[in-house]
């Protein structure tokens, strides 16, 4: 008789418990699922809004190469405004990680208006920048205060900021995969806080729903051709990799490297007036427009051409040179603009199609410097489809542990090192 009840007495505990614990599951995520589709419309549209008028200001800029002259100005305005009103924002996305990492306090909303007008400003008047670093600033302050709208926990804090970056990062490029795990991935490397799966791959999916209701396309591409999977080209594969990760770190020395010499510049508003000018005077020895803003026209035809050697080399100075000087936008764009031409060019020398080479430096010089092989491995099959995946993971992998323990994005920390030969250090 003890046995028996003790027995009923178990079995009832268990099925309150598993009553109580569906029950807390259930509501949280409805929670969630309330929360990520608000923020994913607002995101998203936002992200409509900003793609259009940069859209705008590209095609403004190539008719009218006259206003190229006023780039130094250009710069001059957005040192004056961040250095007057954006103080406290002035660290971008590495504000955000910052945040993600060890929480302090709710990011202003001034965040939102002030990289927008900045990246606008920046491409309007020839800077050459990219367009990831506004969609996430933007999607951070917005999801951000809802910490305060709703008065969230720290822990749930944490979630929303994933989730608004995750949300920019899906609508501005049209890869909501890509931009979920782009947003888990980012802030500690090494680590993924699977707390936040679910939002993140919600908003980011409406995010990038959202975007496109509003008529708002995104660029394709496409690799012609993928030779059948062998030994020798899976270690071809492996060598380009090296040489995309080997790429991801030169750039991201540049960046820096030319950030601490404008900080050598007291009075921050002139740095992008000096870097303006300098631009200026590259852009007139070039005698063209191909390596500022975007580069979209020579991303795509990286893919359907092999590009000079030269040609990725001239877009990651012109951007560390455009971003070190304090201009605004990301560096992805430009990472696919150089990554794409390289890759294109080393079909010079090693026997993989140009096309399959261009996506795989594509997404792989992204991933070393941004430390986000998953997220970029994501935006490979989403772009390009599953035929080159095991291609594009080969140099994403191989392009992030020989990028070294730097990046992009300075306040990064590291949960567990790359590989076990840098443990110590």
């Amino acid at each position: 008789m003890p046995v028996k009840k003790l027995t009923e007495g178990f079995l009832l505990s268990a099925k309150n418990f598993i009553r109580f614990d569906f029950g807390l599951l259930l509501l949280s995520t409805l929670k969630w699922l309330l929360i990520s589709a608000l923020l994913g419309v607002i995101i998203g549209s936002a992200s409509a809004l900003f793609l259009s008028t940069l859209t705008w200001a590209t095609n403004y800029r190539e008719q009218h190469l006259w206003i190229i002259a006023f780039l130094p100005l250009a710069g001059l305005m957005i040192g004056l405004t961040y250095h007057y009103w954006g103080a406290s924002v002035v660290k971008g996305n590495n504000l955000l990680i910052e945040e993600l990492q060890s929480p302090k306090k709710v990011i202003p909303i001034i965040m939102a208006p002030l990289i927008f007008a900045g990246t606008i400003i920046t491409h309007l008047f020839g800077g050459s920048a990219g367009r990831e670093g506004t969609a996430v600033q933007i999607g951070g302050a917005f999801a951000d205060q809802f910490t305060k709208l709703l008065k969230l926990k720290a822990r749930d804090r944490k979630i929303i900021l994933i989730c608004g970056i995750s949300a920019g990062f899906a609508s501005v490029f049209g890869t909501p995969l890509a931009g979920a795990v782009f947003g888990l991935e980012v802030f500690v490397v090494g680590s993924i806080t699977y707390s936040a799966i679910l939002p993140s791959f919600i908003t980011a999916v409406i995010a990038d729903y959202a975007c496109k209701a509003w008529g708002v396309g995104h660029t394709h591409y496409a690799i012609a051709a993928v030779p059948e999977i062998g030994s020798v080209n899976l270690l071809l594969s492996l060598g380009a990799g090296i040489l995309f990760g080997l790429t991801a770190r030169s750039f991201s020395a540049l960046n820096h490297g030319l950030t601490r010499l404008f900080g050598k510049i007291k009075y921050p508003p002139l740095r992008p007036f000096v870097g303006g000018i300098i631009l200026i005077g590259i852009i007139y020895l070039i005698g063209n427009t191909r390596y500022i803003g975007l580069g979209i026209p020579v991303i795509s035809e990286a893919f359907t051409q092999q590009e000079a050697y030269y040609t990725f080399a001239i877009k990651l100075f012109l951007t560390a040179l455009t971003l070190g000087a304090g201009f605004k936008g990301g560096e992805v764009t430009p990472l696919f603009f150089i990554g794409a031409t390289l890759g294109s060019f080393l079909s010079l020398f090693i026997p993989l199609p140009f096309g399959l080479l261009a996506g795989m430096g594509f997404v792989a010089v992204f991933a070393g410097a941004a430390n986000t092989p998953l997220a970029c491995i994501f935006m490979g099959v989403e772009l390009f489809g599953t035929a080159s995946g095991i291609y594009i993971a080969l140099a994403c992998v191989m392009a992030y542990l020989f990028s070294g323990h730097t990046g992009i994005y300075k306040s990064q920390t590291f949960g567990s090192p790359k590989h076990l030969l840098l443990r110590r250090r």
